[in-house]
C-alpha cells in the first residue's frame, strides 16, 4: 500500500536531517505499485498557458514506475482549461512585447504608471486564475488538497532572453500556494541557466521519461520525434541513446492565431480551414526563412521576442518593395505562415536524423490543425505522424502533465534538465518550491 505524500514535516524530521530522502522513501513506495486512482497515492498537478496566450490548462495525474506489470508511466484523473479573460490576456501580450505596454497604460483605466505595475498586477491575477482552476480541478476529481503533493505551475512567460541569461515566467506562487493549500513549484527556468544553459525547452525531458521506455520505443533503430505545436515549435529525438536531442525549431501557432485573429476574429483557425483557403508566397516564404533564429545550431530557443506579428509586418513590407505587382490575400498569407512552420519543422527533423523515415508523434494545439499536419506530410513523405495519442498522452495535455512531472522531479530533488538540450554545463535540479 502506498502512503500519501504529507503536506508538511514531521515534527520530529529538520528540512536537513533528511526532507529529501523522507520524500524519496515515500515516492518509491508509490511508484512501485499501481492503484486504484483515487486511492492515497500523492498526486501531482500540472498547468501550462503556451505562447499562444490561448488559456491555461490544468491537470490532476498521478505517475507510476514503467514495468513488466506496468506499461503507462501516468494516469490522468481530471483535466480544466480555460481561456484567458480578456483583460488578462491583454495585459499578458502587451508584456510580452517589448515596450508593449506603453499604449495599455495610456488607455488603461486602472492607472498603471509603468511596466512594473502591469507586471506586478498581472502576477497576482493570473495566480488567483489558476488557483480557481485548481479547485475546480479538485471539486471535479473529488480529492481533496492534502492529497495532492504538489502544483506544477509554469506562469506566463513574458520575457525570453537566453543571450543575457534570464527568462522571467510571470506568477506569484505565493498567492496560488494559499488559495490552494497546495505546495507550488514555479520558475523552472532560470537554475538550468545559471549554469549556462538556456532554461528552455524544457519538456524533452519529460519526453524522455514517458516515450523512450519501453514498449514506446523498443528495439526499433527508426527515429521517434515528438514535436510540440504551441506558440512555438520545438522537437524532441528519441533514437535509443542516452544523449537526447532536442530544441526550438521556430514559431508555430503564435503567428498562425495572431494573424488569423487579426482579419477574421477568431482565436484561432479552426482545423487550419482558412489556411487552406489560401495559396502559399513563395517570395513570401523565402523571406520569413532568412531569420537568423532558423539557421542557428542547437541548443537554441526562441518566444515572441523574435516572433511577432510586427516582425511579419516588416516582411510584408519588404515583400511589398521588392515585388511591388504582387497581388494576395490575407488567407495566401495564412497558408504562407503554415508553410514556415511545416517547412521550419520538417528541415530541423531532416537535419538532426538521417532524414530517411521515422516516427513523428504530434502535440500540442497544432496537433488539431489538419492543414498544418497535411503540410507535414508532404515535407516528409516518409515519415509516419500521428499525434500522442498513440504513444498513450493526449495532444493536449503533454505540457500540463510535463509540469506536473518537473514539480515531482523537484521534490524529490532529482535533476530535470538535458544539457545536451539547452546547453547547461551540468544537471541541476529545476524550480522554486513555495510550501
Amino acid at each position: 500500500m502506498s502512503q500519501t505524500l504529507p503536506t508538511g514535516l514531521p515534527a520530529n524530521l529538520s528540512f536537513d536531517e533528511g526532507f529529501f530522502s523522507h520524500f524519496t522513501d515515500i515516492m518509491d513506495d508509490m511508484m512501485t505499485t499501481k492503484e486504484n486512482p483515487l486511492a492515497d497515492s500523492p498526486y501531482v498537478i500540472g498547468m501550462m498557458g503556451g505562447t499562444s496566450l490561448d488559456g491555461l490548462d490544468a491537470v490532476l495525474c498521478q505517475f507510476y514506475e514503467i514495468d513488466e506489470d506496468n506499461d503507462e508511466p501516468v494516469e490522468i484523473l481530471a483535466t480544466v482549461s480555460e481561456p484567458f479573460p480578456d483583460d488578462l490576456r491583454a495585459v499578458l501580450l502587451a508584456l510580452t512585447q517589448p515596450n508593449g505596454v506603453a499604449q495599455l497604460i495610456a488607455d488603461d483605466n486602472l492607472a498603471f504608471e509603468s511596466e512594473l505595475d502591469v507586471f506586478g498586477w498581472a502576477s497576482v491575477f493570473y495566480a488567483e486564475f489558476a488557483a480557481n482552476l485548481v479547485n475546480q480541478l479538485l471539486e471535479k476529481a473529488q480529492v481533496t488538497p492534502d492529497e495532492v503533493t504538489a502544483i506544477g505551475c509554469h506562469g506566463q512567460t513574458v520575457r525570453h532572453r537566453p543571450q543575457w541569461s534570464f527568462s522571467l515566467q510571470l506568477l506569484d506562487p505565493n498567492v496560488l500556494a494559499e488559495r490552494t493549500a497546495i505546495a507550488v513549484v514555479s520558475d523552472f527556468r532560470r537554475r538550468d541557466m545559471a549554469v549556462g544553459g538556456q532554461g528552455a525547452p524544457l519538456v524533452p525531458a519529460f519526453h524522455q521519461a514517458m516515450f523512450a521506455a519501453p514498449p514506446y520505443h523498443a528495439d526499433k533503430v527508426m527515429p521517434k520525434v515528438i514535436l510540440n505545436l504551441g506558440g512555438i515549435a520545438n522537437i524532441t529525438v528519441l533514437d535509443g541513446s542516452d544523449e537526447v536531442i532536442g530544441f526550438d525549431t521556430g514559431v508555430a501557432n503564435l503567428l498562425i492565431d495572431g494573424w488569423c485573429q487579426r482579419h477574421t476574429q477568431q482565436t484561432y483557425d479552426h482545423n487550419g480551414d482558412w489556411g487552406k483557403s489560401g495559396q502559399v508566397l513563395e517570395p513570401l516564404l523565402n523571406l520569413l526563412l532568412t531569420h537568423p533564429f532558423f539557421a542557428k545550431p542547437f541548443p537554441k530557443s526562441t518566444g515572441r521576442e523574435e516572433f511577432n506579428l510586427a516582425w511579419l509586418d516588416a516582411m510584408l513590407e519588404q515583400l511589398g518593395q521588392q515585388f511591388p505587382t504582387l497581388a494576395y490575400s490575407p488567407a495566401d498569407v495564412q497558408a504562407t505562415l503554415v508553410e514556415l512552420t511545416a517547412k521550419s519543422v520538417s528541415d530541423a527533423i531532416v537535419s538532426v536524423t538521417d532524414g530517411a523515415q521515422g516516427e513523428l508523434f504530434v502535440c500540442g494545439g497544432g496537433a488539431l490543425n489538419a492543414y498544418l499536419i497535411s503540410r507535414l506530410q508532404d515535407n516528409l513523405a516518409t515519415w509516419t505522424i500521428q499525434t500522442t495519442d498513440k504513444i498513450g498522452l493526449s495532444p493536449l495535455w503533454v505540457e500540463a502533465v510535463a509540469f506536473a512531472w518537473l514539480a515531482q522531479q523537484t521534490i524529490l530533488n532529482v535533476p530535470s534538465n538535458l544539457p545536451s538540450v539547452t546547453g547547461a554545463s551540468k544537471k541541476v535540479v529545476l524550480g522554486q518550491v513555495c510550501f
